[in-house]
């Protein structure tokens, strides 16, 4: 049943789910059992496609990217003869959510539901393609929340107090808070992101207010005003274990408060499941009471774990976030070029693989007793201590803005695709940020800590110009010599991941460099 379609229903392209690893049958599901879906629908005005930089108003992109009502009708009507029930239509996000029990989503779908153990927990799973009905193939965009297993994980990496224990002369083992890493990459002081609004992804754990009070005041920064946005139920839901994925809302808050104070923080938490993923960067971009202008998003998995559907939404949802001036940076992973896939072939993580997001990787910084920049290489602590995702992806082609900085082929079948990652910043552990969660001091790093910290610095830029910079990477990409000359960027050029190494330009491990801050924003300022 779950390969072979029943008459009228075809294969919903991209959809084909394989098992996790370790994944084991345990039974059916309860056919009574309530799920909801959000169903995504095709961009009536695809062929329109807005070009990469081109910048909509809300009510532009509302009038000529929203669903049709044609096909909202048609996925009303499929629903209504399914015993499914419509909860939500939300034309502007091309979304309708549906409701009903297992038996009748199976049916409708015409797809087997199981429970399945995995190290990870359980959950309720599914393999093969999904079906639709003939008629509705060619308009659905993708159907989520049938399968609810984990989709993705925190990219932080909390620091061994063994780690830190070399003669503190040499500097090579120095944790540094927030504002003494914008210090380091010379972020401007006359900034505080005042009138933006940083977007955080989180799908798990949760922040204390008086952790957060009690962190900012030993910083002598004004506490952030922070709000929590409840995405398809998930909610602020501190665990009391540092670490857990509390470490990675905090990291994420205290990053980016730290370095754009004035800035509203608004966390969406949403299930950890692509349903969730997807539906809360899709309310975040389109949020205008919020109204984010950078969406920050510490959370991802190699590709070979998504679905295309759920590859080529989240890319269309991050598309129209720069469309409507969001720029949104995204972790580029901890496990080096494998991203932790033990098959002997290199994987980089998505989503910071999706051409339409600034993929963050990492570097292992040091900087002198007054913090000032030193040295800095690729982060690579080994297989154990982890090292910065990055190299070529195999779903997503090449970028025409990336084509003049000479991407490599890939390590697996030499063809070239997107070059992860975009750029870079301090991640490594040992080189990592103190932070204060659940309670206690923490040092952290990874991947995690550079996406809030570029999130934080664009959030200065576009106070600093007076509108959002938007879709960053045609910017950096077209303007990267400039950007060089002037060492806005500085060029990481010793180091690997694994497969990849770093030189001179761009690379797979550190992209086209970290930042000095007052000088990207003195050069994009004008932009």
């Amino acid at each position: 049943m779950a390969n072979v379609p029943p008459q009228g229903f075809t294969r919903l392209t991209g959809s084909e789910r394989q098992l996790p690893a370790n994944a084991r049958q345990v039974g059916p599901v309860d056919p009574q059992e309530h799920i909801e879906i959000s169903v995504y629908l095709r961009d009536p005005a695809a062929s329109q496609t807005p070009q990469p930089g081109q910048r909509l108003s809300r009510a532009e992109y509302r009038s000529a990217h929203q669903a049709a009502p044609e096909d909202l009708a048609k996925v009303e009507a499929f629903a209504q003869q399914h015993q499914l029930t419509v909860v939500e239509t939300d034309p502007v996000m091309r979304k309708v959510v549906l409701a009903g029990p297992a038996a009748a989503m199976m049916n409708a779908f015409a797809t087997e539901l199981h429970l399945y153990e995995h190290p990870e927990g359980e959950f309720r799973g599914r393999t093969g393609h999904l079906h639709v009905p003939d008629e509705l193939e060619p308009i659905i965009a993708g159907v989520f929340g049938l399968d609810d297993r984990p989709q993705a994980r925190p990219l932080f990496r909390v620091v061994k107090e063994s780690d830190l224990a070399a003669p503190p002369e040499t500097l090579s083992n120095t944790s540094y808070t927030p504002p003494q890493v914008a210090h380091v990459y010379d972020f401007p002081t006359n900034l505080d992101g005042s009138n933006e609004c940083i977007a955080l992804i989180e799908l798990g754990g949760g922040y204390k207010d008086q952790d957060l009070a009690t962190y900012f005041k030993t910083l002598n920064i004004p506490t952030p005003h922070v709000v929590s946005v409840s995405v398809d139920g998930g909610k602020n839901s501190p665990s009391g274990d540092p670490n857990s994925a509390d470490g990675e809302v905090v990291l994420d808050i205290e990053v980016a408060g730290s370095i754009a104070p004035k800035a509203r923080i608004a966390v969406y938490f949403a299930p950890n499941t692509d349903r969730g993923f997807i539906d809360a960067v899709t309310q975040a971009t389109h949020d205008a009471t919020n109204a984010p202008s950078v969406i920050s998003i510490s959370w991802g998995a190699s590709e070979a774990d998504w679905t295309a559907q759920s590859m080529q939404t989240m890319d269309q949802a991050f598309q129209t976030a720069g469309t409507l001036g969001v720029t949104v940076c995204c972790a580029s992973g901890d496990n080096g070029s494998s991203d932790g896939v033990n098959d002997g072939k290199a994987h980089v993580d998505f989503p910071a693989s999706s051409p339409n997001a600034l993929g963050c990787g990492g570097t292992r910084l040091k900087a002198t007793t007054n913090y000032q920049w030193k040295s800095e290489v690729v982060w690579n602590n080994g297989f154990f201590g982890g090292a910065t995702g990055g190299g070529i992806s195999d779903f997503f082609s090449l970028p025409t803005w990336q084509a003049k900085v000479h991407i490599p082929p890939s390590v697996n079948g030499k063809h070239v695709g997107r070059g992860v990652p975009d750029i870079s910043g301090d991640a490594d552990p040992q080189t990592g940020y103190r932070i204060y969660v659940d309670g206690q001091s923490m040092t952290i790093g990874g991947t995690s800590a550079v996406a809030p910290l570029w999130a934080g610095l664009i959030a200065l830029l576009n106070q600093k110009r007076g509108h959002s910079i938007g879709f960053l990477n045609p910017i950096l990409y077209q303007n990267y010599q400039k950007l060089s000359q002037a060492k806005a960027l500085r060029d990481i050029s010793s180091g690997n991941n694994g497969a990849y190494s770093a030189g001179t330009g761009w690379d797979a491990c550190t992209g086209l460099g970290s930042p000095d801050g007052t000088q990207l924003i003195k050069l994009l300022a004008t932009l």
